[in-house]
């Protein structure tokens, strides 16, 4: 009996938490943010199908709409699974989820209207290649190749029941492509090359499969064809023009925006050359090693470059209280301050060029290396200096020094890219501190600095690999040992005596 009693206890102390499992489970995925995303997604099922089944309504046959509601709730329940398993940041950001969703519907809407009204196929192929070509550009190209497979579909539901098949892989053939020409877009006229390029490809196609039908004459399939591949080229025409739209909808980046704010007459830029040029030496050299370093493993470079011209835009508030912007450190504003005063001048740059990148308008994407650049390191310097004060002050246990108060607010760096900085950062300013560089030195002050904030836990909200934490040290190692790299003296000239001492701007002259 008591063993039965035992038994019981146990099995309902286990089903409790099995109970409490399921609602913990439950609770985590009914979110307000996946909620949302479920409504959205039902709306535009509703709203699609009544694009898609314009005529019936027009006509009043609303027995033949629920097939398509039935298809294209398939369709959508597929596409949703697609978005959780592999942008599920959509799901928990409702302002990206209505994004897409407007924007699938506006381009159902235009070619279903365009249809109506010229009675072509090729208002489908169009949006289609818009379509794809604005998801590769603000997701990427495996999310773009899937989404554009789910818009077809639809696209081909306007133009009939059921889908044409010659329509659909044309659709393809020209998605496609795009897709997979659009990895970056570094220069202007990237859309227009790859917007021809699938528009030679889609005229290709559509000749192709319009030979499978007996009934169709050869100019009427070059016609037919021909319209595809303009609609084509127009999409990415159009895209063209559109792209900063593209870019503020989604809260999005591209490569060309990257290069424009590289270039040297921004304004914070310029601001940095001429108030704080140590500083503005130190960011180039930073954007050059962080580049080659990122490149090495596969990551965004130019990302990484961008972000380490602007990383230290701070200082330009106080730019002498920072070593690289003074003639003489021996003599600096630090001189005459406690610790604890220099560390929140130190610590204060990176809040000061967070506000400089909203006054500016710099894009969000340049301002995690802003903020994560030093994560929560410590001062060293100044917490050493304020420990010493402390032993030789004998000031009571209750006002020591404290680490805490000494490390930099973070956050810690989210991304690999930003993790570069900042080991590309550590790294040139204690190459930058040797007595002596040599290659050997180099590559032992990288791996150390590597350790140091591995150890300290800074890379651990990015997901870097040991194995890419070691090849960005080797790239590291070798970018800086080739900008720090020796030279030889130049010889004294033959008619001088040997106690002259030869002035700098002399042996400038005779070099």
């Amino acid at each position: 009996m008591v063993f039965s009693n035992r038994s019981n206890l146990r099995r309902n102390h286990l089903r409790k938490n099995i109970a409490e499992a399921r609602l913990m489970r439950i609770s985590s995925i009914a979110t307000v943010e996946f909620l949302s995303f479920v409504l959205m997604w039902m709306i535009f099922i509703c709203l699609s199908t009544a694009i898609i089944s314009l005529e019936m309504i027009q006509h009043r046959r609303y027995a033949e709409i629920v097939p398509t509601l039935i298809i294209v709730g398939l369709f959508s329940a597929a596409a949703a699974f697609y978005i959780y398993h592999h942008e599920n940041r959509i799901v928990t950001n409702p302002a990206r989820a209505a994004a897409l969703l407007c924007l699938f519907i506006f381009l159902l809407g235009i070619s279903k209207t365009g249809i109506v009204l010229t009675q072509m196929s090729t208002w489908a192929t169009g949006t289609a290649i818009i379509t794809a070509i604005i998801l590769t550009i603000a997701y990427d190209q495996r999310f773009a190749m899937g989404m554009s497979v789910f818009y077809s579909l639809l696209a081909g539901f306007t133009v009939s029941q059921p889908v044409d098949i010659s329509l659909f892989l044309t659709m393809m053939a020209g998605t496609f492509t795009c897709c997979a020409g659009l990895k970056e877009i570094r220069t202007r006229m990237k859309l227009l090359e790859i917007s021809a390029l699938a528009a030679s490809i889609v005229f290709l196609t559509a000749v192709s499969l319009s030979f499978f039908s007996k009934t169709i004459r050869p100019m009427e399939v070059f016609k037919d064809a021909a319209m595809h591949a303009l609609a084509t080229f127009v999409a990415g025409f159009i895209i063209q023009s559109l792209l900063p739209v593209i870019e503020t909808v989604f809260g999005i980046t591209t490569s060309m925006t990257l290069l424009d704010y590289s270039d040297i007459n921004k304004p914070l830029l310029k601001r940095l050359a001429m108030e704080a040029p140590g500083t503005y030496s130190h960011c180039l050299t930073i954007g050059a090693i962080a580049e080659t370093a990122a490149e090495s493993i596969g990551r965004n470079g130019l990302l990484c470059r961008v972000g380490a011209y602007y990383h230290d835009i701070g200082k330009l508030n106080k730019p002498l209280y920072f070593v690289e912007n003074q003639m003489d450190p021996s003599f600096g504003r630090h001189k005459d301050l406690s610790p604890a005063m220099s560390q929140l001048i130190i610590i204060g740059h990176v809040k000061d060029g967070l506000e400089m990148a909203r006054e500016y308008g710099l894009p969000k994407v340049l301002w995690q290396f802003i903020e994560t650049h030093h994560g929560t390191t410590l001062v060293e310097y100044f917490y050493n200096q304020a420990k010493k004060q402390y032993e030789q002050d004998e000031v009571p246990d209750s006002q020591a020094p404290s680490e805490s108060e000494f490390r930099y607010p973070g956050p810690k760096p989210q991304t690999i890219e930003a993790a570069i900085l900042m080991l590309a950062d550590g790294s040139e300013g204690a190459v930058r501190s040797l007595p002596e560089i040599t290659p050997t030195r180099i590559e032992a002050v990288v791996h150390n600095m590597a350790m140091k904030r591995l150890q300290d836990g800074q890379f651990d909200e990015c997901d870097m690999t040991l194995r890419e934490l070691s090849q960005i040290e080797a790239s590291l190692a070798s970018a800086l040992a080739a900008h720090y790299h020796s030279r030889i003296a130049y010889p004294k000239r033959p008619d001088l005596p040997e106690d002259f001492e030869e002035k700098p701007e002399q042996a400038a002259d005779n070099a």
